[in-house]
């Protein structure tokens, strides 16, 4: 019974459900961004670039028919214009997210510190020491 004790103290915990509930909103907030990139920012940058689509690009590589004066045969194919692709959107998810916390903050009521909690100078440290020297 311990063990089961103990995953119920562990998921219990405040930690645990605050990262549970961000894992949630993260997902659905996962969805907007990803909306807003896919159907706000994407035409708007295919408008501007002339269509251009780099996830078609890519490279066949051929391995030589052993046959002499055969065809080659088919090998593998290189997606990297989807790499590319997957390398520009991550970009501007990445940035969208970035400003998007950026404008949260600042929204957000800035927390205090707590005070440090006021202790001797160095000066009154340094003339304790001389005073206990003193007496000795």
């Amino acid at each position: 019974m311990g063990f089961i004790k103990e995953f119920k103290e562990f998921a219990m915990k405040g930690n645990v459900m605050d990262m549970a509930v961000g894992v949630i909103i993260g997902g659905a907030f996962g969805k907007i961004v990803s909306s807003l990139v896919d159907d706000v920012l994407m035409p708007i940058i295919g408008m501007l670039t002339g269509g251009i689509d780099l996830s078609g690009l890519k490279y066949q590589m051929m391995i030589p028919n052993p046959v002499e004066g055969g065809e080659p045969l088919a090998g593998a194919t290189l997606m990297y214009g989807q790499f590319i692709q997957n390398v520009i959107d991550f970009l501007i998810i990445a940035f969208c997210i970035f400003l998007m916390i950026k404008a949260m903050n600042k929204l957000m009521p800035k927390k205090e510190e707590p005070a440090a909690p006021a202790g001797p100078t160095q000066e009154e440290l340094l003339a304790e020491i001389r005073d206990l020297l003193k007496k000795k």
